[in-house]
C-alpha cells in the first residue's frame, strides 16, 4: 500500500505519545482515529478536580512536571506555552537524605500544564482537526487482522465497524502485552520486557497555606519519593493542594494496600518533614507509573503486519520521552514500504 495515498490509522491510547503520534499522522495527510478507555486525553499528565464542603480544589496526582531538552519538543512545548496551556513553574525545591536537606545545584527548567497538567493533551485533541476521531470510554480488548485490514474489538462497543490499515498501540506496557500476543509474539515480548511499577498518590487540601519554605521536595527515605505543593503551579485555583508521591519500591510493596491504610502512612511520612495534619486527603493508585529500567529503543513498529508501539517506557521514561515516542513511530510509519 502506498504511504502517498491517505490511510485510516488506529491508536490506541490518548497520552502524550497517543497524541503526538496521531498529531504527525493527521499532519501527513491520513485519518486517524484515536481510543482511550478513561473519560478524556492525557494518560499519565493527570489532574483531580473535586468539590468538597469546603470549596472545589484540583491537584495534578500524575506527572509532576516535565523538561525540554530536544529541539522538536522544546518547539512544541513553545507552541504550548504560546497557547497559555503550558507554563514554567519556578518552584523553590530541596531534597531530604534522612538527615540533610540541601538545595539543587544546578536550576532545571521545570513546565507545568495550565491551568493543570492535563491541558496540553487537552490541547492537542482540540487542534488534531479532521480526519481525526476521538473515541473516549473505550476498552480495546481485540485485535484481528482480516482480509479488509485490522479490526478492533471494545468491552463498550464490541467489533467496531472500520477496519484500519495500522494498529499503533499507546499503551502501558503490561496493557499492550494482552493485545499483542494472538496477533504478534515478537511485540507482545518487546511490551513483556519492560518492567512498569506502581505508585500510590495522595491529594491533600489545607485552608491556608501551608509553612513549608518549598515548593516542591525530593525525599530519598522512608516510603515518600516527592512532596509538592501543586497550588503553587501556575494558573492554579481553588484550595492549598499538596501531592505525595510514594517511592516505587514502597509503592510496590503496598500496592494492594487499601488507600485508608497508605494515606495513613504517607500522612505520617509528611508529618516527620513538618506537614500539618490535612483538611481532607485522597489518594489515588497509579499500577503502571513508571518504567525501571525504561526501554531506549524509541518505539517499535512491525512494517509487514502494520503494528507498532510507542510509550514513554520506550523511549526513557518521562513526559518528553513520551512526545519522542509518539513522533517516533509516526516517522517509521510514513516511511515509505
Amino acid at each position: 500500500m502506498s504511504l502517498a495515498t491517505p490511510q485510516t490509522i488506529a491508536v490506541i491510547g490518548a497520552g502524550l505519545a497517543g497524541l503526538s503520534c496521531a498529531q504527525a499522522l493527521l499532519q501527513a495527510g491520513h485519518t486517524v482515529h484515536v481510543f482511550d478507555k478513561a473519560r478524556g486525553p492525557s494518560g499519565r499528565m493527570s489532574t483531580r478536580r473535586a468539590e468538597d464542603d469546603n470549596g472545589p480544589w484540583q491537584c495534578d496526582h500524575g506527572a509532576q512536571y516535565f523538561t525540554a531538552r530536544n529541539p522538536a519538543f522544546r518547539a512544541e512545548v513553545a507552541r504550548w506555552q504560546q497557547a497559555g496551556v503550558a507554563a514554567l513553574w519556578n518552584a523553590r525545591l530541596a531534597s531530604f537524605d534522612g538527615t540533610a536537606w540541601t538545595t539543587p545545584a544546578t536550576p532545571l527548567e521545570r513546565f507545568v500544564g495550565t491551568p493543570r497538567m492535563t491541558s496540553p493533551a487537552a490541547w492537542l485533541v482540540q487542534h488534531l482537526g479532521e480526519p481525526a476521531l476521538a473515541q473516549w470510554q473505550t476498552t480495546v480488548q481485540r485485535l484481528d487482522h482480516t482480509e479488509g485490514g485490522w479490526a478492533i474489538t471494545s468491552a463498550e462497543h464490541g467489533l467496531h465497524s472500520p477496519r484500519y490499515s495500522a494498529v499503533l498501540l499507546a499503551v502501558p506496557a503490561p496493557q499492550a502485552v494482552p493485545l499483542l500476543a494472538p496477533v504478534s509474539p515478537a511485540g507482545a515480548a518487546i511490551a513483556a520486557s519492560a518492567r512498569m511499577r506502581g505508585s500510590w498518590a495522595v491529594m491533600l487540601r489545607y485552608a491556608s497555606p501551608v509553612a513549608l519554605p518549598w515548593e516542591g521536595a525530593f525525599i530519598n527515605t522512608g516510603p515518600l519519593r516527592w512532596v509538592a505543593r501543586d497550588s503553587s503551579k501556575p494558573g492554579r485555583t481553588g484550595q492549598e493542594t499538596w501531592l505525595l508521591h510514594a517511592s516505587p519500591e514502597w509503592s510496590e510493596a503496598h500496592i494492594e494496600d487499601s488507600a485508608e491504610s497508605v494515606t495513613t502512612s504517607l500522612l505520617a511520612a509528611f508529618a516527620a518533614l513538618g506537614g500539618p495534619a490535612p483538611l481532607a486527603a485522597t489518594a489515588h493508585r497509579w499500577r503502571y507509573a513508571d518504567t525501571q529500567p525504561a526501554l531506549t529503543q524509541g518505539s517499535w513498529w512491525d512494517a509487514q503486519m502494520r503494528l507498532g508501539l510507542c510509550g514513554d517506557w520506550l523511549h526513557g521514561g518521562k513526559v518528553e520521552g513520551a512526545w519522542l515516542s509518539g513522533r517516533a513511530l509516526a516517522q517509521q510509519v510514513l516511511k515509505p514500504a
